[in-house]
């Protein structure tokens, strides 16, 4: 199920907010990406009507699994991406918001191999000019 850009990008931020924080609240993703307050509680609300997320009666959100899912694969394609673009010699700035663009459009199919390539580089890579060896 394909869900919208800005969807995933919440799911994203609420993930890395747990990683960081532990708990997150609309009010953490709000100052996390500089939005207000208002269309934070808009897309939580949202969220949770489409099985992504939960919100407990303290205003804690957390990712339900097809949430989880979501967040994970979109974090992964951020990082891998960053990080790569960052090897190729792209500003680390650069990298990180051309990342943020990338993950969302491309296909399973590009992503799979660009991973595989940072994960087995080529001979040519391995005479000392490897790239990037992803984590």
């Amino acid at each position: 199920m394909r869900i919208q850009e800005s969807a995933e990008n919440y799911l994203e931020t609420i993930l890395i907010l747990q990683k960081r924080n532990g708990m997150v609240r609309s009010v953490d993703i709000a100052s996390e990406l500089s939005f207000s307050k208002p269309s934070v509680s808009v897309a939580m609300k949202n969220l949770r009507l489409n099985g992504y997320i939960e919100i407990d009666r303290d205003g804690h959100i957390s990712l339900l699994e097809k949430g989880q899912e979501i967040a994970e694969k979109i974090y992964e394609r951020h990082r891998l991406l960053s990080d790569y673009l960052t090897a190729l010699g792209v500003d680390p700035a650069v990298a990180k918001e051309d990342a943020c663009r990338i993950e969302h459009v491309i296909s399973n199919e590009t992503f799979a191999a660009i991973k595989a390539h940072v994960n087995h580089p080529s001979a040519e890579q391995l005479d000392g000019n490897t790239l990037l060896k992803h984590k």
